[in-house]
């Protein structure tokens, strides 16, 4: 191993296999059960696509998810600790995961062995595609040369940038994790009643409702552009990504003319990443959540 220190993260960053792989990222995985007893962990055990469609095809079926385990976290640091590689470890928000505390207890365990090992865990105070974007950038850091502590404190300055503006299928699956009260409180019972909500800071707030898909969907591109016009920074100065669940088809069509719509708005870019939102958050969203994962970059363009 020649890098100067390497990049963990757990499975809630939703990124492919393929490009952690290519980017010398180790993802921590978590677990998914559908029915309380058997745990498969997420793209090893089981693939998203395999995991959305036993949700489509088993309705009423409302999975669940589990923290990655101390001893998870341990295996993945100890060939680091034992090479004297230093580690940046990128969890979950601590609001809606222990994952980050098993990473913590894996640490101090290790350190009890080696103690010149350098672990810091972050707590990303977000999740899904735009945790992936978080990471992506500790990636780019480390890749461009930047220290160890000089990357761990640029992404302490930038993680409060972090916004999921997104919407979903319907409100069963919310209201069944009991992750989103106040959302369903102001949708009440009416009918294809969907929320617009925004992710920040570790927290997820109403961002409005609306009746249909079409309809939802615009209000998750206003908030963007909302947010990007309220912006000091350029455009080119955040990492934007398109996540979605099931559907891949509707996914890259949203890309699309969010694309169109930023270039129409005079925004200078080029393309707009897609990433499939895994098992952490599909849980609690079902199969058809869909939106905008927006964090400053580590390094400006």
């Amino acid at each position: 191993m020649s890098e100067t220190f390497h990049i963990i993260s757990d499975g809630s960053c939703d990124l492919p296999p393929e490009l952690t792989q290519q980017r010398n990222i180790t993802v921590v995985p978590f677990y998914v059960s559908f029915d309380d007893e058997h745990y498969y962990k997420e793209n090893i055990d089981i693939g998203i696509r395999d995991f959305y469609q036993q949700m489509v095809d088993l309705k009423g079926v409302y999975p669940k998810s589990s923290m990655p385990s101390i001893q998870d976290y341990e295996e993945a640091f100890l060939p680091f600790a034992e090479e004297g590689i230093p580690v940046i470890c990128i969890c979950i928000t601590t609001k809606f995961s222990g994952s980050m505390q098993s990473a913590l207890n894996a640490r101090t365990l290790l350190l009890e062995k080696y103690p010149q090992a350098e672990i810091t865990v972050i707590d990303a105070t977000i999740n899904t595609v735009l945790q992936g974007q978080y990471v992506l950038e500790a990636a780019k850091l480390r890749d461009h040369g930047v220290s160890y502590q000089d990357t761990v404190n640029r992404l302490e300055e930038i993680k409060s940038t972090g916004r999921i503006f997104f919407t979903v299928g319907n409100m069963e699956y919310l209201k069944h994790g009991g992750r989103i009260g106040k959302v369903a409180a102001l949708a009440g019972g009416a009918l294809d009643i969907r929320p617009v909500i925004t992710l920040k800071q570790g927290e997820i707030f109403p961002s409005g409702i609306d009746r249909g898909r079409k309809r939802t969907t615009k209000k998750v591109m206003s908030l963007l552009l909302e947010y990007l016009q309220k912006s000091t920074l350029g455009i080119d100065c955040y990492s934007l990504a398109v996540g979605y669940g099931y559907d891949r088809e509707e996914g890259s069509a949203f890309r699309d003319q969010a694309l169109a719509t930023l270039q129409e708005k005079g925004y200078d870019i080029e393309e707009l990443p897609i990433y499939q939102i895994g098992a952490t958050i599909g849980v609690h969203t079902g199969p058809y959540p869909l939106g905008f994962g927006i964090i400053e970059r580590g390094i400006h363009k």
